[in-house]
């Protein structure tokens, strides 16, 4: 049979330099190809008999690119990208209540959460994120404006004990939320969770319902966590126990429950989320912005806890950026820890992939690059002055490379950023022209 006949169609072959899988762990291949069809990745092994087996519509040459899983910013916050540099030197709870929750008052509505969230997409597709979890309101508007982008995002059905322009309450928050979740079911790049912002802005009434609806729903619940020392203080004070233990006994301590900061953990709380197999993710640049403090997330990994890797908003950050996230974590971990050998570069890149994954519940999809998963990917150039000479690719990803660096990204399949420049439906001038509107609004609100 003639070798053409024998071919399998594709619709991309990709060639990289150096082939950054995530697994199995610590896997660097060079050689190596990855062929995708619709939104999936279809093969993956030697460059020369992929070629042999396939016949791809396009082949894709990365001379000297590495080829890693698309990054998954595990926790931010995209419309406050409207809101970036607002508030700025202030503690946690000053910023919330001084500058951030009086402006969303005033501001907050459908085309905020659409116009912010389309900005903060298009950023962090540039930087090689693929997929954000999102923590706010208006669920519908950021749906709309993820999907808009092409961008794959994980949706919280947002939940606060005081009203917002959104809802009223917490139960009209989330009845609103599941709504939106029921009109999306069948959008496959858009899932949710349920995202009661922290323990000491909802109620117990509150907490206990969301962990019925996260049995019922098969949902998982993010939550703020013991992002400063104030919040255990004030814990105690208030409820007679931790946040922890607080958690506990309303039915939320236990898998799929997914913890966001996690900064002012005991050795013991620690082991305890190890035992009920909670999740954590780690936003080590607003934690140094807020000095909120460090993280030990080396304990956490010690101690076999899911971890990912999450920016946080733009406005406490001021970034969506992953690859500052894992230089931070791993400078972070290192001064904290006392330890130069602390978080080495390939455990960091796990944080931002496989392991966000894994935190997430998505690791059956997302976070390697495996044939049956999506077809999420992104390639970092390495032939640029500034990232000569290379004798360690990871560790080039995680100390000298960032986001400018990043050469195409793919979407289930779909290339979005092609030879460093986006490939939007809105141009970059309509959104540069969209943020600037916002900051003349902001700015007369503030007067």
């Amino acid at each position: 049979m003639p070798e053409s006949i024998a071919l399998q169609p594709a619709d991309a072959l990709i060639l990289p330099r150096w082939l950054l899988p995530m697994e199995p762990a610590g896997a660097l291949l060079t050689g190596h190809a990855v062929a995708i069809r619709g939104d999936t990745i279809l093969d993956v092994g030697p460059a020369d008999e992929l070629a042999r087996r396939w016949r791809p519509c396009e082949r894709v040459e990365l001379p000297d690119h590495v080829l890693l899983p698309g990054l998954i910013n595990a926790h931010t916050h995209a419309a406050m990208t409207l809101l970036r540099g607002i508030g700025d030197d202030l503690p946690l709870r000053r910023w919330l209540e001084e500058a951030i929750w009086p402006r969303e008052a005033a501001l907050m509505s459908e085309e905020f959460v659409y116009d912010g969230t389309l900005l903060a997409a298009a950023e962090m597709l540039r930087g090689g994120i693929t997929t954000a979890v999102d923590m706010y309101f208006y669920p519908e508007a950021t749906a709309r404006a993820f999907t808009t982008m092409g961008m794959r995002s994980v949706l919280g059905i947002t939940v606060i004990d005081f009203p917002t322009p959104y809802a009223a309450d917490a139960d009209e928050a989330l009845a609103k939320g599941l709504a939106v979740r029921d009109a999306w079911r069948d959008e496959p790049l858009v899932s949710f969770l349920l995202a009661p912002h922290a323990p000491y802005s909802v109620n117990d009434e509150t907490l206990e319902r969301i962990a019925t609806l996260a049995a019922q729903l098969d949902l998982p619940v993010q939550i703020h966590l013991l992002e400063t020392a104030q919040e255990r203080e004030e814990s105690l004070a208030r409820h007679g126990e931790t946040p922890l233990q607080r958690l506990d006994r309303l039915g939320l301590l236990g898998p799929g429950l997914v913890g966001v900061h996690a900064v002012h953990l005991t050795a013991h709380e620690i082991a305890l989320l190890a035992e009920r197999g909670v999740a954590l993710v780690h936003c080590p640049t607003s934690n140094m912005k807020l000095a909120s403090g460090i993280a030990a997330v080396p304990r956490w990994l010690d101690a076999d806890i899911p971890v990912g890797l999450g920016t946080d908003g733009a406005a406490s950050n001021n970034r969506l950026d992953l690859f500052q996230e894992m230089r931070h974590a791993a400078l972070l971990a290192k001064v904290g820890q006392g330890r130069a050998e602390a978080l080495p570069a390939i455990q960091v890149l796990e944080l931002a992939t496989i392991g966000a994954a894994r935190a997430l519940g998505l690791e059956h999809r997302l976070g390697s690059i495996r044939p049956g998963k999506a077809a999420d990917l992104v390639a970092v150039a390495l032939d640029t002055v500034e990232t000569q000479p290379c004798y360690a690719p990871c560790s080039h990803l995680v100390f000298v490379t960032g986001r400018e660096h990043v050469s195409d990204v793919w979407v289930a399949g779909q290339r979005r950023v092609v030879d460093g420049q986006l490939l939007l439906q809105e141009s970059n001038s309509y959104l540069t022209a969209l943020a600037q509107n916002w900051r003349q609004r902001i700015q007369l609100q503030n007067r």
